[in-house]
């Protein structure tokens, strides 16, 4: 009967200095919420609940010591079940803490970019370290019991060779898309040409970009070949964008008087088109003698990458207008043919 008496009395203590440890991790919680580090929040959250659990399962076991179990049940002191039970809780921290921590961590990173990939990789990386730390756990349980694992390890290096041979082209796009989100090449809104294919990108997700082309066409693109591809992105370093214009002029014209209205057409749309940017200075230059024509050509800096069309339709219609006004022919392509007679 004292035995039982002392039991009780051991387990009851056990349960007050459980909810007491419990307060204790609330008022501590609270105080971490007043700090700057996030650390110590999250290791408060992960220690609360399996510390108030582990003092629980210590006023347990010590309880039991001092009652005669029925031989069937004998095995319930073994130590060794005591120090699974730790394990188990100890597993549970830090499976815990390292779960908050890639998330609150995780998610201000994430917070900084616009694509949504890198949530994506967030919420994967989340899981899979649960899962890795409990699988660890689970092995050192084992090892502990002295439960031969080897045949375990095996199986699970086979089946993983298996599922990544499987997922081969998955894995690859997942860390090509891994490899975009950290390098930047590009983001959501940018102007990107690949493989001769112009267009912005819409998204950036685990297996895939897509595109919308200028035709207003979606194009789905692998992340492994974008990893692998040169990119052109009309966004970087910034948004404007260098238009050329190439102009041609009959031969015979005044190649001096040519360039100084070309000139005249460009400040002027540049100091008078929204679109059209005075800085940098807009340029013409006489570049050749070609087969049919004399060749210049017109430089101006449009204020956006998706205007070039708008500047080269504004700009050749003050070219035609101009050179109409002041006689300038704009050749068709010709060839001379001389005969010569034997």
């Amino acid at each position: 009967m004292t035995d039982i008496l002392i039991a009780s009395s051991i387990l009851f203590a056990g349960i007050i200095l459980a909810v007491i440890v419990n307060y204790i991790f609330k008022w501590l919680g609270k105080k971490a919420e007043t700090t700057e580090s996030k650390i110590d929040d999250i290791l408060i959250m992960a220690i609360a609940k399996p510390a108030s659990i582990a003092v629980f399962i210590a006023a347990l076991y010590l309880s039991l010591t001092y009652v005669t179990l029925p031989p069937d049940y004998a095995w319930i002191l073994e130590s060794k079940y005591l120090y699974t039970a730790l394990i188990i809780i100890a597993t549970w921290i830090i499976s815990v803490f390292v779960h908050n921590f890639i998330k609150l961590y995780g998610e201000w990173i994430a917070s900084q970019t616009e694509t949504e990939l890198d949530d994506q990789i967030i919420d994967f990386l989340e899981v899979s370290a649960r899962y890795i730390i409990w699988f660890i756990g689970f092995l050192v349980i084992l090892s502990y019991l002295e439960i031969n694992i080897t045949p375990l390890i095996a199986g699970a290096g086979i089946f993983g060779i298996a599922i990544a041979l499987a997922a081969q082209d998955l894995l690859s796009n997942f860390f090509g898309g891994a490899l975009i989100m950290v390098d930047k090449p590009f983001k959501c809104g940018d102007r990107i040409k690949i493989e001769g294919n112009l267009g912005d990108v819409v998204s950036v997700g685990p297996r895939s970009t897509r595109i919308k082309t200028l035709d207003h066409q979606l194009l789905t693109v692998p992340n492994s070949k974008i990893a692998n591809t040169i990119i052109t992105n009309y966004a970087m370093p910034d948004v404007k964008l260098k238009v050329k214009i190439p102009v041609s002029v009959a031969y015979g014209s005044d190649v001096r008087r040519v360039k100084e209205i070309l000139e005249e057409i460009a400040n002027e749309a540049a100091a008078n088109t929204a679109y059209i940017l005075t800085d940098p200075k807009p340029g013409v230059y006489f570049l050749e003698y070609g087969a049919s024509s004399l060749d210049y050509m017109m430089v101006l800096w449009a204020e956006k990458f998706n205007m070039s069309w708008e500047v080269k339709d504004f700009i050749n219609f003050m070219i035609d207008e101009r050179f109409n006004e002041e006689g300038i022919e704009i050749p068709f392509p010709q060839m001379d043919v001389h005969i010569k007679k034997e």
